[in-house]
């Protein structure tokens, strides 16, 4: 079946939840990037914004009764402040399980994962890190980490006649190759290879899709925050799992307008103040072996202020 499209954005974001009700069999997400400081891009107090986005996506945690499973990426550097982790503690939703993205990881190395916030939430009993496999009552989960392989699934075992979902992160896409000569798998590529999983749940591109065969699934959530320009057109959101279909259906996290590009535009102002001024140098002048000679015959064909080489010399000495 073909996941459930069946009702606008501004319906379910107005009802905050699901228009059909249904009761899921978990929650999916991916790339939270909790973070301390305030993306450039945003024009509200983002610390807020944060805490409020949590709290919605743990109010229907606690609606449903259910898992959520997070694909990666849950804090923006692998080493919270104190205060970040003890606020996340307060907020984060219960039965959560997540696994490592590489900005979870000092070094992107997996041996170091002791080191992290992560491994301090697990320690406290916040969240579970998911280990090679999980075994719930209607699914099996299975796990991989940042550069980590894919796990081979028990096809044996007595899990093997209820679906399968694959918690991964890792780079992935959907239409447009996101750069020349990327050399990531496209989604259908992904989903393809991995045809043991009936749903395949992947972190790393903040960008929302879904890509089905033949009744498989594979879903990349996008970041249920946007902190850079180019996400002002980006709809966050979570995924309801439905594991008796292989349905998914997104709930729309409420945003505001808070996306501003002011910060791009006086980039480029300065840029072009700065080519402007490169192209009014005089270079007509032949280099020395002394550096300070060049920088001697630089400022008098160009008639530099003392006071700039001063500042110029400064920086350089620093």
């Amino acid at each position: 079946m073909p996941p459930m499209w069946n009702h606008t954005k501004k319906e379910i974001m107005e009802r905050g939840k699901p228009i059909v009700e249904r009761t899921p069999d978990a929650i999916l997400t991916a790339d939270w990037h909790i973070r301390e400081d305030q993306p450039v891009c945003r024009t509200d107090v983002f610390w807020d914004t944060q805490w409020k986005k949590i709290d919605f996506i743990a109010s229907l945690q606690r609606q449903y009764q259910c898992p959520i499973i997070h694909a990666g990426d849950l804090f923006d550097h692998w080493k919270p402040s104190p205060m970040l982790l003890s606020k996340t503690m307060q907020h984060i939703p219960d039965d959560f399980y997540t696994i490592y993205g590489n900005h979870d990881l000092p070094q992107h190395n997996l041996e170091l994962a002791y080191k992290t916030g992560i491994h301090v939430l697990e320690r406290a009993g916040f969240l579970r890190v998911i280990k090679e496999s999980e075994n719930f009552d209607k699914f099996c989960m299975y796990g991989a980490h940042w550069l980590q392989e894919v796990p081979v699934t028990a096809l044996e075992s007595q899990y093997s006649k209820i679906p399968t979902i694959l918690v991964w992160h890792t780079m992935t896409w959907q239409g447009k190759e996101p750069w020349h000569g990327c050399a990531d798998p496209a989604s259908k590529q992904l989903l393809k290879k991995h045809s043991e999983y009936n749903l395949i749940l992947t972190g790393h591109n903040h960008k929302t899709f879904i890509e089905t065969h033949e009744g498989r699934v594979l879903l990349n959530p996008g970041s249920i925050f946007r902190a850079n320009a180019d996400q002002d057109e980006h709809q966050p959101c979570v995924w309801l799992w439905y594991t008796d279909s292989n349905t998914v259906e997104p709930v729309y996290i409420p945003t505001t307008d808070c996306i501003s590009r002011t910060h791009l535009e006086v980039k480029q102002e300065r840029d072009n103040r700065i080519e402007a001024f490169i192209n009014t140098l005089n270079t007509d002048w032949t280099p020395e072996l002394s550096f300070e000679q060049n920088m001697e015959v630089f400022r008098k064909a160009n008639n530099v202020p003392e006071e700039v080489m001063q500042l110029v010399y400064e920086s350089i000495n620093r």
